[in-house]
């Protein structure tokens, strides 16, 4: 008998010892936490050195930009768990602090079989962070071999949120594929002119995308004139008469040559027998070497290009936190304020990919680094949403990033008649 109860006994410490050892071993979220932080650390300095240099080579962008999609995505999880961390404390501590009653009704011990269920959820969502942008950095060990045969730029700052108004943010790609176009000498040689489509939703940065690439040096140097057309300068399809319309944007007789670069900005469709027609008289009126690029929300305007068109996309939800996160933080390590972070993210949420409204809103933030003043201005931005729909009716959807963007509301006057100023949504 005394046999068997040993045997019992040594069983169960066998198994105790390896549960416990198996429970050490186990890799917990914490764990997970610092192996996403350091893998971002890594994949943020890629990134960062990649900025500085100027690639040309297409494979290697599109490779940068799965990485940097990556990181955004990591930077994303990593400061919302933190924030649901500190939400779920705060909350418990002020429960906990209503009531003790050692009951299965205790709000206490609702939040902490909530943190439990929950938990699976989180390591899950941790996990799968994780495991992508393992995969994509293990990737990148080409891209780093390759990354120093490429000239490096003017040198920037060591902190990304000083340049981020000098710059475009995660368009390097984009800008790369339309100074390409515009840069490259035509293969064909036949004296027509280049034509880029650039296609993309409304406020996805199209405009900007152009904007930036008329103002680099190299592009003024090689056109003695940048020229702005829009649809209502298209209506006669005449060339010809183009010539006194438009806009010019940029002038130089100093260079060489009379190659003109064309921007074609359209807010509804063109007939495409008038597109031809344009075309074709394009062929005798502008000199050799010009080029055009045509901007529009229609995918019909893919079949106008001479090259490649541009798909220009909307910025992920994780993609305009960073921006957002660095314009507002700056150099600040966000783990000491994480109540800010909390709110921040809130904030960052309502402007639904809105640029201006970051950068006035980044501006305010910094300025008053105090919570109260960021709870202030989150709730302002919700009344401007909630009034939008009762005065207007409009349409708000509940996904991040598929509405109409964040809408101010100001007052207008009609100076025509002497009613009472009415609200106006702009």
């Amino acid at each position: 008998m005394e046999t068997f109860f040993s045997a019992i006994l040594g069983e169960l410490a066998s198994r105790s010892i390896s549960f416990m050892i198996s429970k050490c071993l186990k890799p917990t979220a914490l764990t997970m936490e610092e192996r996403l932080q350091r893998l971002l650390l890594r994949a943020c300095i890629i990134v960062e050195e990649a900025e500085e240099r100027l690639i040309t080579n297409q494979a290697m962008l599109q490779q940068l930009s799965i990485l940097r999609k990556e990181m955004y995505r990591g930077y994303y999880t990593l400061d919302s768990l933190r924030c649901h961390g500190h939400e779920e404390d705060s909350t418990k501590d002020h429960e906990v602090s209503k009531s003790v009653t050692p009951s299965m009704f205790n709000p206490a011990k609702r939040v902490r079989l909530y943190r439990v269920s929950g938990q699976s959820l989180q390591e899950h969502t941790l996990k799968h962070v994780l495991g992508r942008l393992e995969v994509t950095i293990n990737d990148m060990s080409e891209f780093v071999m390759f990354l120093n045969s490429y000239p490096r730029m003017c040198r920037q700052p060591y902190s990304m949120h000083l340049i981020l108004d000098k710059c475009l943010f995660s368009r390097q790609m984009e800008m790369e594929h339309i100074m390409n176009f515009l840069l490259k000498e035509d293969a064909t040689g036949n004296g027509s002119p280049g034509v880029l489509p650039i296609i993309g939703p409304a406020k996805a940065g199209k405009s900007t995308l152009i904007e930036h690439a008329c103002n680099n040096e190299r592009v003024r140097n090689q056109f003695s004139q940048i020229v702005y057309f829009s649809d209502d300068d298209l209506e006669d399809a005449n060339m010809v008469t183009l010539r006194d319309s438009g806009v010019i944007k940029h002038q130089n007789h100093a260079i060489g040559g009379k190659r003109i670069l064309v921007i074609i900005k359209l807010t509804r469709d063109i007939d495409e027998d008038a597109w031809t027609r344009l075309y074709s008289y394009s062929v005798d009126c502008v000199p050799n070497g010009s080029k055009i690029i045509v901007a529009s929300q229609s995918d019909k305007i893919a079949s106008f290009g001479t090259t490649q068109a541009l798909r220009v996309q909307l910025l992920t939800q994780e993609a305009y936190w960073y921006f957002f996160k660095l314009r507002t933080f700056g150099s600040t390590d966000i783990e000491e304020h994480p109540k800010l972070v909390s709110i921040g993210m809130d904030i960052a949420r309502e402007m639904n990919g809105c640029f201006m409204g970051a950068s006035i809103y980044t501006e305010l933030l910094r300025a008053n680094f105090n919570a109260q003043f960021w709870s202030a201005a989150l709730a302002r931005i919700r009344e401007f949403t909630t009034l939008n729909v009762l005065l207007n009716d409009a349409y708000i959807s509940d996904r991040p990033w598929q509405g109409d963007g964040l809408s101010m509301i100001r007052r207008h006057t009609n100076s025509a008649s002497n009613e009472d100023e009415t609200p106006m949504i702009t």
